[in-house]
């Protein structure tokens, strides 16, 4: 009974790796190299796992799998997206739902020189920009938000990062 589950779980991995460009990827697997597979346990495959913040962070994470059942290995990636596919490699996709962990240990608001709201790598004097927002009309602040995004405002969480985005947002300027 489980040759026959493994044979099934196989031929199932077979139709996703014909029909690879369902997925965007491409396919060079033979019907030789299936058969070669199937009487193979277990199957090592690359996983690569990209995950997309809401900041625009992108990470990557690759590694060796072994697989024992496609049915598991399936089933243990259903929330993530399959980018492509080939006989040893999967590259999942997910959006994840948060700011990166770059951001949570050392994001901060701040300002430029120009008046753009602005996530830096640290602290906002000598740090590197990560992501732009849109140019604030400074004059219509307080001084004490002022001295903040000048200071720099830690970003520790999703719902600090969406609070201060909305702060600051009646304060843009409109391009007309």
């Amino acid at each position: 009974m489980r040759f026959k589950q493994q044979m099934l779980s196989w031929s199932w991995f077979a139709i996703l790796l014909i029909g690879g460009e369902v997925f965007g990827g491409t396919s060079t697997v033979t019907a030789a190299q299936l058969n070669d597979q199937r009487n193979t346990e277990p199957l090592q495959m690359t996983v690569t796992l990209e995950r997309v913040y809401l900041d625009g962070e992108i990470s990557q994470e690759t590694f060796q799998e072994t697989v024992w059942s496609m049915e598991n290995f399936w089933a243990k990636y259903d929330q993530w997206q399959v980018l492509s596919i080939d006989e040893s490699t999967v590259v999942f996709k997910q959006q994840v739902d948060d700011i990166s962990p770059l951001l949570k240990g050392n994001g901060y608001f701040g300002i430029t020189d120009d008046g753009v709201l602005t996530i830096f790598n640290g602290r906002p004097d000598r740090s590197r920009i990560i992501q732009s927002f849109f140019q604030i009309d400074i004059k219509k602040l307080e001084s004490k938000a002022q001295k903040e995004l000048l200071q720099g405002i830690p970003i520790k969480n999703k719902d600090r990062y969406v609070e201060v985005l909305e702060t600051f947002k009646p304060y843009s300027i409109k391009k007309e």
